[in-house]
């Protein structure tokens, strides 16, 4: 169980602009906090247009999230970006399903102390509060590269192998070769600014 922020419209907004979009919303994790007025207020003050929209609970179970997926096949293919509403495990979620399609999310997971039922670590998930994955392909590279790099790659790996553990998959190989399928490697000309550490639990 996860609580999100929905994320600045100004953070979002440009990189969704003029394109038509499908919108992912998951109330799972509600009894947690899942913002509904703000989401509908950002939702409503789109002004791209929206070829559907899918609300469901737990898009982190894959099965659920594929389903959904298949129903609304068709708006999905008319739109040329996806918008999740939802924590960063939905969102990788319905990236890793829809990897040649843009996807966006609207939101920042925060941290909860305590038992949490459905843990995020075990979905790739560290509850930074701080969401990196508009600009990294719907990979997190603070919960997936071992160095935690926002500005990568190092330049360590070897064959797609993390220099800090070789069984691990190099997170950014995976980032670059994912955005290179979307067309999207210009977002590595961004610098990103200096997290703010602050908003995650180990700050």
């Amino acid at each position: 169980m996860l609580a999100v922020q929905v994320k600045p419209e100004e953070e979002v907004v440009p990189l969704i602009s003029s394109k038509k979009l499908f919108v992912f919303e998951c109330l799972g994790c509600r009894e947690v906090h899942y913002p509904v007025e703000e989401a509908a207020q950002f939702l409503g003050n789109l002004k791209e247009e929206v070829t559907g929209r899918a609300t469901l609970d737990y898009l982190c179970n894959r099965e659920f999230a594929r389903a959904y997926i298949d129903e609304y096949a068709d708006e999905i293919e008319e739109a040329q970006a996806v918008l999740v509403f939802s924590c960063g495990v939905g969102a990788q979620v319905i990236s890793s399903l829809l990897e040649d399609k843009l996807v966006y999310t609207g939101c920042d997971t925060l941290y909860l102390h305590g038992f949490q039922g459905l843990t995020a670590k075990e979905f790739d998930c560290d509850q930074c509060g701080e969401c990196y994955l508009n600009y990294t392909g719907g990979i997190c590279p603070v919960a997936l590269c071992s160095k935690h790099i926002l500005n990568g790659p190092c330049g360590g790996s070897q064959d797609g192998k993390c220099e800090v553990d070789p069984d691990m998959t190099c997170a950014w190989q995976d980032i670059i070769d994912r955005l290179a399928r979307r067309g999207q490697l210009h977002l590595l000309e961004r610098l990103g600014a200096p997290k703010n550490w602050s908003v995650e639990p180990a700050s």
